[in-house]
């Protein structure tokens, strides 16, 4: 079992430095922008009636779907970027998460626009205009919050075995590696039931759900390492912080964006209430 979380781990750390490098995040922006521009030229050609069927059905009409299936891509590379962080520090790996939300609801703004057709009438903006606010504002008050969350983290250096350290991180990355094929699967399905059925795109929801679990896991794990009861907490608590964004993305837009803003405040009480009430750093066995 050793020798696989040994090999699982070296596999992580070359993802982890291809992905993450400085020509990793050239490359990925470069992907971005040629496919902003490819979706609005394809959107331009579907206007002219030049796509043929069956893949114009599957082509929006509007420019402005555009913005809303680029900001699509740049979620699936943070959510990669969050999978990559969870072996890294759990307090990372949430806020990740909160980073991930906020630009959920700035995608749902453009997301409202694209249904409009061009040029915009107000007539048909007026309707959804509390949904755009709502998730416009929701984005902004998590970036604000999330800001404070990270200006509170302190660093508890945690002294221990460091053979038992490196083997709570070896198996945090084997956690982190299969999120990672569970996530490709999930993109792949998504992408299917789309031009297969039609169906809306749920996977970011999907994944939530496949988190959730990973972070109860992830606290179980933890206990081998460290019983104290200010980590379980911590780490518990961050876990129903993940339960709660969960469910901010399947309620209604409005209601969805009061339960983020709420679940960021949770997790920054979490972190003020750890940073005052944390064990000294003696009576922990490893770092998580």
């Amino acid at each position: 079992m050793e020798f696989i979380m040994i090999r699982a781990g070296f596999l992580f750390d070359w993802i982890e430095l291809h992905l993450e490098s400085k020509q990793g995040m050239k490359f990925f922006a470069t992907v971005l922008v040629s496919f902003f521009v490819s979706a609005i030229i394809l959107i331009e050609l579907n206007r002219r009636l030049l796509v043929p069927e069956p893949f114009a059905s599957h082509v929006s009409l509007s420019h402005l779907a555009a913005i809303e299936q680029a900001f699509n891509l740049l979620l699936a590379l943070e959510v990669v970027s969050l999978i990559l962080s969870l072996s890294h520090s759990v307090t990372k790996s949430v806020g990740k998460q909160f980073e991930i939300l906020s630009l959920i609801l700035l995608r749902d703004t453009f997301k409202e626009f694209s249904h409009f057709s061009e040029p915009l009438l107000w007539a048909e903006i007026a309707p959804t205009l509390g949904n755009i606010i709502a998730s416009a504002i929701g984005a902004l008050l998590i970036f604000v919050v999330l800001g404070f969350f990270y200006k509170t983290q302190r660093s508890h250096p945690i002294t221990g075995d460091e053979k038992i350290r490196s083997h709570f991180i070896l198996a945090k990355k084997m956690i982190a590696l299969l999120l990672l094929v569970s996530f490709v699967g999930i993109c792949l399905n998504d992408l299917w039931g789309y031009f297969a059925h039609g169906l809306p795109e749920n996977a970011f929801a999907s994944f939530y759900t496949l988190l959730v679990f990973s972070d109860v896991l992830v606290v179980l794990i933890s206990l081998r390492y460290s019983a104290q009861y200010q980590v379980s907490f911590r780490n518990s608590g961050y876990a129903v912080a993940t339960v709660l964004i969960r469910l901010a993305l399947i309620a209604p837009i409005i209601v969805g964006a009061v339960i983020g803003v709420g679940t960021t405040l949770f997790a920054l009480g979490i972190s003020l209430a750890y940073n005052a009430f944390a064990p000294q750093p003696e009576a922990f066995v490893c770092k998580n």
